[in-house]
């Protein structure tokens, strides 16, 4: 391989939504950016791939068109289960898109070839090795970042590598051990003829609490199943393991598959960081993005939204901070994604702890049930977008249509 030497402002580790989002953001404002990736894209993301408001805002904000994954596809609203069987559906308002499915491996790479399209430099295929810190001759401060067949000079380096950041680990941040909060398991079915064929279905299993089963539609009769489980160290993951066909064979999701429904492939299984809150954002010249930075929603799993908010935001510090201004970079990142992103987390992290309770889980579907078209319609926006739920810590938030602002893409 020839080993060719670079300059950027800015090189992302990373080529998945936060890495994309953080690249277009720089590109369009007139900043030079690579994007370095270990995967030639397309790749696959183990993931539900399922897409909340936060995110089609976000896609939105970018000038993303859904019309570039051939398998999007939009929701309505939810079908919820609680423990006890009680089903109850809740719709999303049609004023805009609340929540949709697109799958990873056409979502991803549409992204990456937006940012390409923004002027990105995109060297996918080219894992990262090492970087370092030194001045250029007028004192600057500069990294270094070694990859496969490339050294490249940069201003800053967005880490947007997953959650075990090769990038983390180089300037020693990282946790050896840790695993997540979170563990996930995901498979797609074919010939799916049941409501899930067009319908998202949520499934609070007794056994799951405080996780949770999903089904989430694909065009063509097809679905993305899985379950997300709390790693609370007494199940192993051999024991998490053999959860999943014994759910496939439940028969409240046979009935919700159809008759005749397949299981494709094999079933992949990924960890789910969710501690924004305590994880180091920033280190010097280096900015952590997506699960990077843990920026996982702590209550529900979903985590392309934050990955691409945290993107942008990353963004957005460094271009307010200039080619010098490292600190005001990291300064204005954190202030930005704790006004964003942790009054969420603590306020999921306490309605976490009710809905691991059995009762919990059965009152709120109960409550939901009971509560007419509105009450079902802002339930549903609370499971799907986060500015009902963090609204209560963070008064900056409060305006008078908080509970009437549209869907994106309206």
């Amino acid at each position: 391989m020839t080993h060719e030497k670079l300059t950027s402002d800015v090189v992302i580790v990373g080529g998945g939504p936060a890495g994309s989002a953080a690249a277009i953001e720089l590109c369009r404002s007139g900043r030079s950016a690579i994007v370095i990736d270990k995967a030639s894209f397309p790749r696959d993301k183990c993931c539900g791939d399922g897409l909340t408001t936060l995110a089609l805002r976000e896609l939105e904000t970018i000038g993303f068109d859904p019309g570039s994954v051939g398998d999007w596809f939009d929701v309505d609203g939810a079908a919820l289960r609680s423990p006890s069987g009680r089903e109850v559906t809740v719709p999303l308002p049609d004023d805009g898109r609340y929540a949709a499915v697109a799958p990873r491996l056409q979502l991803d790479n549409a992204l990456l070839e937006l940012a390409r399209d923004a002027g990105a430099d995109i060297r996918d295929g080219h894992g990262f090795e090492s970087l370092t810190h030194h001045t250029d001759v007028d004192g600057n401060g500069l990294v270094r970042v070694e990859a496969d067949g490339l050294t490249i000079d940069t201003r800053y380096v967005i880490g947007a590598d997953g959650m075990w950041s090769p990038v983390r680990k180089a300037i020693g941040r990282n946790e050896p051990g840790y695993l997540g909060e979170w563990h996930g398991f995901r498979q797609y079915a074919k010939n799916v003829t049941g409501t899930a064929a067009s319908q998202l279905h949520v499934w609070f299993e007794p056994d799951l609490l405080p996780g949770y089963a999903w089904s989430f539609p694909l065009p063509g009769n097809r679905a993305n199943i899985g379950f997300g489980v709390l790693r609370d160290g007494e199940r192993t993951g051999k024991e998490i393991k053999a959860i999943w066909p014994d759910l496939l064979g439940r028969e409240h999701i046979v009935e919700a598959m159809g008759d005749g429904f397949e299981m494709e492939d094999r079933h992949t299984a990924w960890p789910i960081p969710a501690r924004v809150d305590s994880l180091p954002l920033t280190a010097e010249r280096v900015l952590f993005v997506g699960d990077a930075a843990a920026a996982t929603d702590v209550m529900t799993g979903e985590g392309i939204g934050q990955a691409l908010l945290t993107g942008r935001l990353a963004a957005e510090s460094i271009i307010t901070a200039g080619a010098t201004r490292s600190d005001v970079a990291g300064t204005v990142y954190e202030r930005e994604v704790n006004h964003h992103l942790v009054a969420d987390h603590k306020m999921s992290l306490a309605l976490g702890k009710v809905l691991a309770k059995e009762w919990g889980a059965r009152g709120a579907i109960r409550v939901v049930a009971g509560s007419g078209e509105w009450g079902k319609r802002n339930f549903a926006r609370w499971m799907f977008e986060d500015e009902p739920r963090a609204v209560v810590l963070t008064p900056s938030r409060w305006h008078r249509r908080f509970l009437k602002q549209p869907g994106a893409y309206r």
